[in-house]
């Protein structure tokens, strides 16, 4: 293999010889990793080869060390702790840092990459001690371009999420901090060194707890930063802001000595730049800040109610709202008439932190807010309007509603009016408004005098500019959401405008010229407005059953006139929203959408049969599918054999993970609908589900689905999972033996207890299955106590998992009546555990009356088998 021309071709602008190189790279990587590691990370090191050779070579030493999956990535770690020799390691650790002296900035950058890739692994296992202080050596002595790159290697080790990595790094706090504030000082001559400093500064903040308990080290790191606040450099000054961004985030309960000193006013500068990365960096300061006392106001509360110890509140936010507030709404007025909705620009950032503003300090900035809106709202120059409107809407979550609502009432009408201004950006803005009025504070809507004209100008905005489309549809959502009443209600607020909002949501969607993000968004308002729909509405439901269907439809044969990517997505797009909104009409009709259940299922069949591969469609129908099941239950049985092909592919695609998601979470709705009608493609479903656990290259995700998958199997087709029995049981209990270790990351943590859930619901199903033969059941019982006792001393349990225990406790109990197993059910570890969830106040209902029903099960059992040794 020629190395340099394979490294070359990845990235050719040819598909075919890059998916080839890729091949190569990683065939030579299964064949001999030592090799390959040292092949690479030569020609990183080369001087002579091409400079995008060199970054080649560097991404694919990172990629090597990468994988989303947790169990691949201790695979490919144990690769090289256990299948590298220590020469080799040697060697290709000296060559990455070689590489950091190149003049070549994107070799060093690659090799920072690389560096930071085996740090992952060396850092937490004491391995490889002499890469920190030769980095900070390297920040000290080196030339511009070897400090550059080595503080970014810093910064990469810091950003990186693994969680032993993370732990492992607060040893080494001091070398971190050494080389940092060295190059982030005003001594700093190159500025290109000071922001690679500063920007791995900030990543390393976590680490550096014990460097900032110290008041000395503090003071000389935060002097560092605010100096560099005013480097004249605008790429600094950004990283600077953003540095103390996370440090009020990070160190809130040290910050009140600074806020007073230099913070404050720096930040206020910060927020006036005239260079917008600067000023909304600074303006995210103030985010926060707010979003820290928002939170610990929260904590607090939580405290006091418990006893417990309170977190400093200093009221920065409430302090500095005079100052603050002003300059955020003048800043609201600055936006750019050409940015895109994803585009975030300063006026946004400003409209961000006096939402958080509100929030915080409640009612108090109303005053200086409502000042600014009633000098603006009439202003000939629209940025000014549009900030108006804007900054009303934005302080509609905080104050107290009581406050708001006379304010809402009067200022309402106006907001609705200036849904006619003739500029589009002021529409959108009051658009959004009302939507954030709506969401917020609906009680001060009154709908005899305000819904009609309300929703008027929404949909009077939804058809004048595509641009307005996500507010007014928004606003839309809002509306329907909070007026439409308790669940299973005859009429709502929405009810006298029901028919005639559907028929302008069926205009605004109605041809193939409407705008397809338009035409997307109304038919997420029809999913909101068929959801929320009260019961005087439902004919009009079943007719729009008919309207979607026949658009449906017609889009079968479009598959046909197909002649490009775009046309493809658009149908497509079409497509998902159109099933989406049958998913909700099936949904809201339940039972009384059996007359067009034929209709649905042939519809349906044909997308599935004319989609291509990796198209998104099917999920949607699928979840169609699952609902129809739900809504006719047994009689879903007629569709079966006509569906179960689609049912069985996506349940084999493990290359569309998604669908095979989707798939098996349908095994569930109809194996549940059909009950005993489902056991002749119970096998098929069995064997599919059982492969894929035990494929490794499927995702830990869909293992916890599977396992209560099987639960859902056994109750729908009773005695008969006996069949399979025997193989779950053996899934189960080598399932139950995964555990999470000491230093297990966040991920692990989650998994094993979603599995665990799993388990729970797969022996709850059986259980419930073979209680008419119990004796089956027998050989399986001390498996059932021993992951129930593995659950109860593990303090990391959800709801949801107790609640499942509690129930296979109570189950078990149930089939065994006569105390068989009652010197299970007398361990200490079954009483505290029932004992704890009917006590905690915490839980919901449901799960304090099933430990009330697990612990009579238990009393029953325990007493049945004192009875029967007495007799």
């Amino acid at each position: 293999m020629d190395v340099s021309q394979v490294l070359e071709s990845t990235f050719s602008p040819v598909a075919s010889a890059r998916q080839n190189a890729e091949q190569q790279l990683s065939q030579a990587a299964e064949l001999n990793f030592s090799t390959y590691l040292i092949t690479l990370a030569q020609e990183l090191a080369n001087e002579k080869a091409q400079p995008g050779v060199r970054q080649a070579a560097g991404i694919a030493l990172k990629n090597a060390f990468s994988a989303r999956e947790y169990t691949r990535l201790r695979e490919i770690q144990s690769r090289w702790l256990q299948g590298v020799d220590v020469n080799t390691k040697k060697s290709v650790r000296e060559l990455a840092l070689q590489t950091l002296a190149s003049k070549d900035t994107r070799a060093g950058q690659a090799a920072a990459q690389f560096i930071s890739s085996i740090a992952a692994i060396d850092i937490p296992r004491n391995q490889w001690q002499e890469l920190m202080p030769a980095l900070v050596e390297n920040v000290g002595e080196g030339a511009d371009h070897l400090k550059q790159a080595s503080l970014q290697t810093i910064g990469y080790i810091c950003e990186a999420e693994d969680q032993d990595l993370r732990d492992s790094l607060v040893q080494h706090s001091n070398a971190i901090l050494t080389a940092v504030v060295q190059g982030a000082r005003k001594e700093e001559s190159n500025k290109d060194v000071r922001l690679a400093a500063i920007n791995s500064l900030s990543d390393s903040l976590e680490f550096v707890r014990t460097n900032f308990d110290s008041e000395g080290e503090r003071n000389y790191i935060m002097q560092v930063i605010c100096e560099a606040t005013q480097s004249g450099d605008n790429r600094i000054e950004a990283s600077s802001y953003g540095c103390l961004n996370r440090i009020m985030g990070l160190y809130y309960d040290k910050m009140k000595f600074y806020m007073e000193k230099a913070l404050f006013g720096l930040t206020i500068m910060g927020m006036k730049n005239q260079e917008e990365d600067v000023a909304k960096l600074a303006i995210e300061f103030w985010c926060t800040v707010c979003e820290e006392e928002i939170a610990i106001e929260d904590d607090n509360a939580m405290a006091a109610a418990e006893g417990s110890e309170l977190r400093p509140f200093f009221k920065f936010a409430r302090i500095a709202f005079r100052e603050v507030v002003p300059v955020l709404l003048h800043l609201l007025a600055q936006q750019d008439e050409d940015a895109s909705d994803e585009d975030y620009n300063i006026s946004r950032a400003a409209y961000q932190c006096l939402q958080l503003y509100a929030q915080t300090v409640g009612g108090e900035l109303v005053q200086t807010v409502l000042g600014f809106v009633e000098v603006n709202l009439r202003h000939a120059d629209w940025h000014f309007r549009d900030a108006a409107v804007s900054a009303f809407g934005a302080i509609m979550e905080g104050p107290d509603e009581k406050m708001l609502q006379p304010l809402i009432k009067q200022g309402l009408p106006v907001l609705i009016g200036m849904m006619d201004d003739p500029v589009v950006q002021v529409k959108d803005s009051a658009a959004f408004a009302l939507g954030r009025i709506c969401e917020n504070v609906s009680e001060s809507i009154d709908p005899q005098e305000h819904l009609r004209p309300l929703i008027g100008a929404l949909f009077g905005g939804l058809s004048s500019s595509p641009k307005m489309a996500g507010s007014c549809c928004w606003a839309l959502m809002n509306l329907a959401e909070r007026f439409s009443g308790d669940p299973g209600c005859q009429e709502n607020p929405m009810s006298p405008h029901f028919q005639e909002s559907i028929q302008r949501l069926l205009a605004v969607t109605e041809g193939t010229e409407a705008d397809n993000q338009l035409r997307m968004a109304a038919y997420e308002v029809l999913n909101a407005f068929v959801t929320n729909a009260a019961n005087d509405s439902l004919p009009i439901v079943a007719k729009l059953s008919e309207v979607i269907l026949e658009r449906l439809e017609k889009t079968i044969p479009m598959q046909q006139q197909i002649v490009s990517v775009e046309d493809r997505i658009t149908l497509e797009e079409i497509q998902t929203s159109l099933t989406s909104v049958l998913l909700a009409i099936v949904q809201r009709l339940e039972g009384e959408i059996k007359p067009a259940a034929d209709r649905i299922m042939n519809v349906l069949l044909q997308i599935l049969s004319s989609v291509g591969s990796k198209s998104s469609v099917p999920d949607t129908v699928f979840a169609a599918v699952g609902a129809l099941a739900n809504a006719l239950e047994e009689d879903f049985a007629k569709y079966m054999n006509s569906f179960s092909p689609f049912l069985y592919n996506a349940l084999g695609n493990r290359e569309e993970p998604g669908l095979c998601a989707m798939a098996i979470g349908l095994v569930s709705d109809i194996t549940r609908a059909l009950g005993q009608l489902s056991q002749p493609y119970c096998d098929t479903f069995m064997n599919y589900l059982l492969q894929n656990l035990s494929d490794k290259s499927v995702s830990n995700q869909f293992r916890p689905a599977i396992l209560q998958t099987f639960g859902d199997i056994a109750q729908a087709i009773g005695p008969h999972f006996e069949t399979y029995l025997s193989v779950v049981a053996q899934v189960l209990q080598t399932a139950a033996t995964v555990t999470m270790g000491e230093n297990a990351a966040f991920e692990m943590f989650d998994y094993v207890i979603s599995l665990r859930e799993g388990i729970m619901d797969a022996w709850s199903g059986a259980i419930l299955a073979m209680k008419t033969k119990p004796q089956i059941l027998m050989s399986y019982v001390e498996s059932v106590f021993s992951i129930l006792s593995v659950i109860a001393q593990d303090p990391n349990r959800s709801e949801a998992l107790i609640r499942s225990a509690m129930g296979v406790i109570g189950d078990l109990a149930d089939t065994f009546p006569n105390g068989e197993y009652a010197n299970y059910y007398r361990a200490e570890w079954i009483t505290h555990m029932i004992k704890e969830t009917k006590s905690n106040r915490e839980f919901q209902g449901r799960t304090i009356e099933t430990a009330r029903w697990a612990r009579e099960q238990v009393k029953r059992q325990t007493g049945n088998a004192q009875a029967a040794q007495m007799s």
